[in-house]
């Protein structure tokens, strides 16, 4: 999804939260991967806010998905 940026070009995607009904600015990239569905080098993306941070990778972690949490802005699966 892209929104105008404070800038106003709307051009420059913003990264939201990936929590259901949350439009909170993305600063934490989940990296996770389903073994099962993946082979070993694929990486998942969810976004998380600060506030998601910790309830989302402890939903990814419960069922042995999460691999990594990495600032947005150094996650080699994102355009940023």
């Amino acid at each position: 999804m892209s929104i105008p940026s404070p800038s106003g070009d709307a051009a420059d995607p913003a990264l939201i939260c990936s929590a259901r009904g949350c439009r909170a600015p993305a600063r934490w990239a989940l990296r996770w991967r389903n073994p099962r569905l993946h082979d070993a080098e694929r990486r998942k993306t969810w976004l998380a806010c600060a506030e998601h941070r910790a309830t989302l990778g402890d939903f990814l972690d419960a069922r042995g998905f999460l691999r990594e949490v990495v600032p947005v802005s150094g996650s080699p699966t994102l355009d940023v």
